[in-house]
């Protein structure tokens, strides 16, 4: 089996490929929120690692913070919000997904964050 890096799904409603994500409830954490959704997304567990980024979506609005996630159970599974689950090494993070989703996937691998970037929902904004 290759090296895997992340658990990525392809989107029921749009059938592109994005990590698993969500909104928090009320009353969680941050951390207990990415678990809970990436379980509900592909059926693996997960054990919140650290935060990697921040990334902004100026024409929605939307905060999305993204964790670095180590698996400790669980097997892939598709769910309602998902048509497929899959493994993907980072040459196929960019070739599968928008730059706007692979980048956080990328970043979460570089050791160097928290990154802080934001898009316009398709492209990414220089920072400046």
């Amino acid at each position: 089996m290759p090296p895997l890096y992340r658990s990525s799904h392809s989107r029921a409603d749009s059938g592109t490929w994005e990590l698993p994500g969500g909104v928090l409830e009320l009353n969680e954490t941050p951390e207990a929120g990415v678990a809970r959704e990436v379980w509900e997304e592909t059926g693996i567990h997960v054990e919140v690692d650290e935060l990697t980024g921040v990334y902004k979506n100026t024409t929605r609005g939307i905060v999305a913070l993204v964790f670095r996630c180590k698996p400790s159970g669980g097997t892939e599974r598709t769910s309602s919000e998902s048509t497929a689950v899959s493994w993907l090494t980072p040459a196929e993070v960019s070739e599968r997904m928008a730059e706007v989703y692979a980048i956080r996937l990328l970043d979460a691998l570089d050791g160097n964050g928290p990154h802080v970037r934001s898009h316009d929902g398709k492209h990414l904004i220089p920072a400046g």
